[in-house]
């Protein structure tokens, strides 16, 4: 008989039990472990599928917006209203982004994102009022609001060495699916029988398909792994006191600058197309011409963050954006069927702001949890800022009887978008101003 000495050592000498491991999803990495190369591919995938979703609820809208006014009854006020929707509901949702990705993990927030557009334009065209065809894109708009807020965030958690690449990457996809709504709504719906309804609801398919590479993350809760280089214990965000961002300016300026290429964007995007429409330029090229302005950020979208990752400020990125939109406006003012082509291309150049904003949000925080917090303020109140705007355009048009007054407007909050934006770009970041 082995002694109790004996058996105690067996005991312990002996292999442990290996739990069966769980077939029903793959095993996601925790924050200290890298990524499967096929997880970070499916991400990859998942952004630009997501990016490609994050504006043609808008676009193809402005390309019909007029068969829209005429199929509901609005007037050119409540259009302007319709064209504030989506900064309205970017400010009011995107405020929501960070407790839910807390609570659910920003990959399930996003697969819900998506799937939100995907119910919200396809019911829209059909509901059959103004009132309800507001709700709808109010749904819609919901989803894109969170997805845009969690795309910096996101980025940083799976790719913290590769900030600038991938946000160029989510940022040219996100170009590439303004530009195709742009373009192919007018033509789709004559294909389908020039029915407006039906080449609004069409773009509900490519929401449907985007939702499916993010179910894979439905259960990620980890936080932004831990970085290559390590930084003090204050910048980590963990052992940190909670950051009042208010106190910093340049989450300040990065809100402003973000809210006035917003306002820019949405003009664009709401009112582009029935500019050239009023100067005697068909439906289907003006939608080219709006798609061409939006295509502008496909090569740019991808080029501009690379760049500005690797300079110290970005002011001077923000002062050519902005004088391209300067001579772009003018043009319009001036000449706007002759010269369409040349000042659809500068505006393009122009709306090129957006990816800029999304790289220096990246690069004005020093930890997951600074982005997290600085993608929600700047974005969030920039978009307040950017509600006045559309529908101040649709009021100058409609009571001046032309597009004079809005064009004059556009052009003149490019001055102090450069100026916030060149303030929002020197080199220093939010937890050194909390």
């Amino acid at each position: 008989m082995p002694d109790d000495d004996t058996q105690t050592a067996t005991l312990k000498s002996a292999p442990t039990p290996r739990t069966a491991p769980d077939l029903r999803a793959p095993r996601l990495p925790d924050a200290h472990e890298p990524p499967a190369p096929w997880l970070l591919r499916l991400i990859a995938v998942g952004l630009v599928l997501a990016a490609l979703n994050l504006r043609p609820a808008i676009t193809s809208l402005g390309a019909l917006l007029e068969e829209v006014r005429d199929g509901l009854h609005m007037s050119g006020s409540v259009a302007g209203v319709l064209t504030s929707v989506p900064p309205l509901c970017f400010a009011v949702f995107g405020v929501m982004a960070p407790r839910l990705a807390r609570r659910f993990g920003a990959g399930a927030v996003v697969c819900a994102g998506m799937a939100a557009i995907a119910i919200g334009v396809g019911i829209r065209p059909y509901v059959g009022s103004t009132a309800g065809f507001l709700a709808a894109s109010a749904l819609a708009l919901m989803g894109i609001a969170v997805s845009n807020i969690l795309m910096p965030v996101i980025v940083k958690r799976w790719f913290p060495d590769r900030v600038g690449s991938m946000t160029g990457l989510y940022s040219m996809a996100l170009a590439l699916g303004t530009a195709l709504a742009a373009a192919l709504t007018v033509p789709v719906t004559g294909a389908l029988g020039g029915n407006w309804q039906t080449g609004l609801a069409v773009w509900a398919g490519l929401a449907a398909a985007a939702v499916l590479p993010w179910i894979v993350l439905v259960r990620d809760r980890t936080p932004a792994p831990a970085p290559a280089v390590p930084v003090p214990a204050a910048s980590t965000g963990a052992d940190a006191p909670a950051l009042r961002i208010t106190r910093s300016r340049t989450a300040w300026a990065l809100a402003c600058f973000f809210g006035l290429q917003a306002t820019a964007a949405y003009i664009t995007m709401g009112w582009m197309p029935q500019i050239f429409r009023d100067a005697g330029v068909s439906a289907g090229t003006a939608g080219l011409l709006l798609a061409v302005t939006m295509a502008m950020g496909v090569p740019l979208a991808f080029v501009i963050p690379r760049v500005a990752s690797r300079l110290r400020q970005q002011g001077p990125i923000v002062v050519v954006l902005g004088l391209c939109g300067l001579i772009g406006y003018g043009g319009l003012y001036l000449a706007p069927a002759a010269g369409a082509w040349v000042w659809a291309l500068l505006l393009g150049v122009a709306n090129c702001a957006f990816p800029l904003a999304l790289t220096m949000i990246g690069m004005r925080a020093r930890s997951g949890a600074g982005v997290v917090r600085l993608s929600a303020f700047a974005q969030s109140t920039g978009y307040l800022i950017s509600i006045p705007g559309p529908l101040l355009v649709g009021v100058l048009y409609q009571h001046s009887g032309g597009w004079g007054l809005p064009i004059a407007l556009m052009a003149g909050l490019m001055i102090p978008q450069m100026a916030v934006g060149f303030l929002a770009g020197r080199d220093r970041t939010i937890e050194d101003e909390c």
